[in-house]
């Protein structure tokens, strides 16, 4: 009698080691496609760039070509900055500060020009009616001549003085005026001089009415009897002599300034001896 053959035992769930199972034998894991052990994915970090106004203000800060460009570009700059996370603080800051210290330097020096505290000042001497005939005598310089004639501010002009300016008369404009120059230099009527003042005096105060209301006061105040009471019936007015006058700015005015100045002068040139009725 033949023993049966055992039937073959049947394989576990996941069948024999070394034997593939249900889904096959799980394949082991090959080297990286680039070599090396498998690496995470980090996202790449973006590299900041340095906000565009920040250079251009501080560029223009250094050069100093447009008044308070570079202090507007310089804020806007930080405010960019701020919301877009770039570089470049730093220079905006530099050109506020830069910039800002430039206005001051030279708003400085507007101030005391307007004011006249720039001008090589020296006292005038004066006779019994007020009208100069010298420089002072007294002062740390009246033992040596005077090396060149001291200027004074406009608002140092007096009724009947006369003085020299830089500016040239011909070039005055006769409607929209002309800017002159802040300061003069008072003479003697007796030595050559441009000018010669008949009139001084001050418009209401207040705020600044404008160019054209400023200018409408001085011509109402420096013709008419102004001029004819102070010159009498000289025809020489009439014929050789223009009549000017100098009006506070609307610069000045802030600081103060609210003269008007009339005067008479040749455009061609300087004149001597003083034109008032009686001199």
């Amino acid at each position: 009698m033949s023993i049966p053959p055992q039937p073959p035992s049947s394989p576990g769930p996941y069948g024999q080691p070394g034997q593939p199972g249900p889904y096959g034998q799980p394949s082991q894991p090959g080297p990286p496609p680039y070599g090396g052990a498998p690496q995470g994915w980090y996202p790449q970090q973006q590299q900041q760039k340095t906000n565009p106004l920040a250079i251009v203000a501080f560029v223009m800060s250094i050069l100093c070509n447009i008044p308070l460009v570079p202090l507007i570009l310089g804020i806007v700059a930080l405010s960019q900055i701020k919301s877009r996370g770039e570089k470049g603080k730093g220079l905006a800051i530099a050109a506020i500060v830069i910039h800002s210290l430039v206005i001051v330097f030279y708003g400085t020096f507007v101030v005391l020009g307007l004011t006249g505290a720039l001008d090589d000042d020296a006292p005038r001497k004066r006779d019994t009616t007020g009208l100069v005939t010298g420089p002072s005598a007294s002062g740390p310089s009246a033992t040596k001549p005077a090396t060149k004639p001291a200027t004074s501010g406009l608002t140092e002009i007096r009724k009947g003085d006369c003085f020299n300016t830089k500016d040239d008369l011909a070039q005055y404009g006769d409607e929209d005026g002309t800017q002159a120059a802040r300061s003069v230099t008072i003479v003697p009527c007796a030595q050559p001089h441009k000018g010669e003042a008949y009139a001084v005096f001050n418009l209401d105060a207040g705020t600044y009415p404008g160019n054209e209301k400023v200018t409408k006061s001085a011509e109402e105040k420096c013709s008419g009897t102004a001029l004819t009471s102070y010159v009498g019936n000289d025809p020489k007015v009439s014929e050789k002599l223009e009549v000017y006058y100098y009006y506070p700015q609307a610069a000045s005015w802030l600081l103060g300034d609210r003269e008007v100045t009339c005067f008479v002068g040749d455009p061609s040139g300087p004149t001597t001896g003083s034109i008032r009725a009686g001199s």
